[in-house]
């Protein structure tokens, strides 16, 4: 079953930024609406990188080295 694309999730998130990008793009857009479809885009890449930098850290895991001390170092799929 595909995920829904709900508002907040990331690949809503991304889907808008690309639309912004596109909009930009084209030039069709009157300068104000330009800027505030500018700043709309970098909040939405910030949200897009905390999301990214979120889901790393849970892909790390937590391990004991040779010497009892815990590391974390990179999921390793078997």
């Amino acid at each position: 079953m595909a995920k829904k694309e709900t508002k907040g999730s990331f690949e809503y998130s991304l889907q808008r930024l690309e639309k912004i990008v596109s909009d930009l793009e084209q030039g069709n857009v009157p300068l104000e609406q330009s800027i505030e479809l500018f700043e709309e885009g970098i909040k939405i890449s910030k949200e897009c990188l905390e999301f990214l930098n979120k889901a790393e850290i849970k892909i790390k895991q937590l391990s004991k080295d040779i010497n009892g001390k815990y590391t974390i170092s990179d999921f390793e799929q078997e």
